[in-house]
C-alpha cells in the first residue's frame, strides 16, 4: 500500500463545492488585492485565535518581520530563538535589523529550552521568539516569566500550530504578536502562499498593517516606508472555506496520533514523540526519533510510504550561520535531533489501513 507524506487533493475533493465557491466568488467580484474575502477571513481567523485582530499578509515569512518591525527592532539589538526551526524564524531576525542568538532545545519536545533563554540573555536583548514546532506549544509560562523579568518582548511562531493550546490558553496569545503560516500544507492551509500576524494591542496591529502595505492605511497616503505583503482574496476565499472545518482536522490529526503512539511505542529504537503535560499537540508533523533514522526513510520510501526529515541540519550548523562559530556541543539536543528525527505521514484524511501498514513496515525494519 502507497502512503503519501499528504494528501491536499483528498482534501480538496472533502470540501471541494465550497472551495470552488470560493474560488468562483472572488472571480466573479474581481476581488483579487485586499477586499470583502480577505476583511472578512482576517475577522474570522481573530476569533478562531481567539485574538482581537489579524493582520494578513503574503506569508508566514512576512508576518516574522512585519512583527518585529512594528516592535521597533534596530540593528545592535539581540533575539533569541530556537536552534530547532525552518529558517525564516532566524532569518528574519536578521532582515528586520538584529542579531540572532540561538538556544538549544529540550530533551523530549523539541521545543526551546527556557534555561537556555535565560543563559542567552545581554544587554543588548529585546525579545524572544518560541517556536511551536511541529504543532506542540513551548513552555510559555517559564517564558512570559523570563520576558517579564528581563522587560523583553515575546512573539509566538505559530506556523505550525494552529488551534493547540497552553493550559487552556491559545498559543498566539500569550506574547506581543503571533504569526501564523497558511503555506498549504499546514493545518489550515491556502492554495499558495499565505500568512498572518495576531495580536490583541490596536497599535501594534495598525502599524503592522501600515507596513505590510507600502507604508499606509489609505492608498496613496504613505506614512512610513513599508513592503508589499498581501493576502490575495483568492487565499482569503479559499482559507475562509476551509477554516471551519479545522477544528474537526485538528481531532482527526490527534486520533491519527494517538493511533502511531499505539503502535510504535512498543518497537525498540522507536522514540514517538512526547506531549508535556498541559499542552494540546496539534500534530502538524508526527516526528519520531531512530538512531538509524536513513536506514528507516530509505526502508519505508522503498515500501511505498513517504516520509520527511524536518529539519535535517539544525539553525545553528546551516552555511547561512556560519558567521556565527558554533559548535555542536552548544547545542546537544538540537544536534542529536538533526540525525534522528524522521516525520511519518500525517493529514486529517490519513486512514487506519494507511497508519497499520506504515506501523507495520517500521516494525519490520
Amino acid at each position: 500500500m502507497a502512503v503519501p507524506y499528504a494528501d491536499l487533493n483528498l482534501q480538496y475533493q472533502t470540501i471541494k463545492s465550497e472551495i470552488d465557491a470560493a474560488i468562483a466568488g472572488v472571480i466573479s467580484g474581481s476581488a483579487f488585492i485586499r477586499g470583502s474575502y480577505v476583511d472578512a477571513f482576517e475577522r474570522e481567523f481573530a476569533e478562531a485565535a481567539e485574538v482581537r485582530h489579524c493582520v494578513s499578509c503574503a506569508n508566514g515569512t512576512d508576518a516574522l518581520y512585519l512583527a518585529m518591525k512594528a516592535l521597533k527592532v534596530k540593528p545592535g539589538d539581540q533575539v533569541i530563538t530556537t536552534a530547532h526551526s525552518w529558517i525564516s524564524t532566524a532569518a528574519m531576525i536578521t532582515h528586520a535589523g538584529a542579531d540572532v542568538v540561538f538556544c538549544d532545545t529540550d530533551d523530549t519536545t523539541f521545543t526551546i529550552d527556557p534555561a537556555a533563554i535565560e543563559a542567552a540573555i545581554t544587554p543588548r536583548t529585546v525579545g524572544i521568539i518560541p517556536v511551536h514546532l511541529y504543532g506542540q506549544p513551548a513552555d510559555m509560562d517559564a517564558i512570559m516569566a523570563i520576558a517579564a523579568r528581563h522587560k523583553l518582548w515575546v512573539i509566538e511562531d505559530c506556523a505550525q500550530a494552529h488551534l493547540a493550546r497552553y493550559k487552556g490558553k491559545m498559543v498566539g496569545t500569550f506574547g506581543a504578536a503571533a504569526t501564523y503560516s497558511f503555506y498549504p500544507g499546514k493545518n489550515l492551509g491556502a492554495m499558495g502562499d499565505a500568512g498572518a500576524v495576531v495580536t490583541n494591542d490596536s497599535a501594534l496591529a495598525e502599524y503592522m498593517t501600515m507596513v505590510a502595505r507600502h507604508g499606509g492605511l489609505v492608498k496613496h497616503q504613505h506614512q512610513i516606508e513599508g513592503i508589499n505583503s498581501r493576502l490575495d482574496g483568492l487565499q482569503a476565499g479559499i482559507l475562509s472555506a476551509k477554516l471551519p472545518h479545522l477544528s474537526a482536522w485538528t481531532k482527526a490529526r490527534q486520533d491519527a496520533a494517538k493511533a502511531y503512539d499505539a503502535g510504535l511505542n512498543q518497537i525498540e529504537d522507536v522514540v514517538v514523540p512526547s506531549v508535556a503535560p498541559e499542552r494540546s499537540h496539534v500534530y502538524h508533523l508526527y516526528t519520531i526519533r531512530h538512531p538509524r533514522r536513513d536506514a528507516l526513510a530509505a526502508h519505508l520510501g522503498a515500501n511505498g510510504v513517504q516520509t520527511a526529515i524536518n529539519y535535517p541540519t539544525a539553525l545553528p550548523f546551516l552555511a547561512a550561520y556560519q558567521r556565527l562559530g558554533h559548535r555542536a556541543e552548544e547545542f546537544p539536543n538540537a544536534h542529536r535531533d538533526q540525525g534522528q528525527i524522521l516525520s511519518l505521514p500525517m493529514f486529517a484524511e490519513i486512514t487506519r489501513a494507511q497508519q497499520d501498514e506504515v506501523i507495520d513496515l517500521v516494525r519490520k525494519f
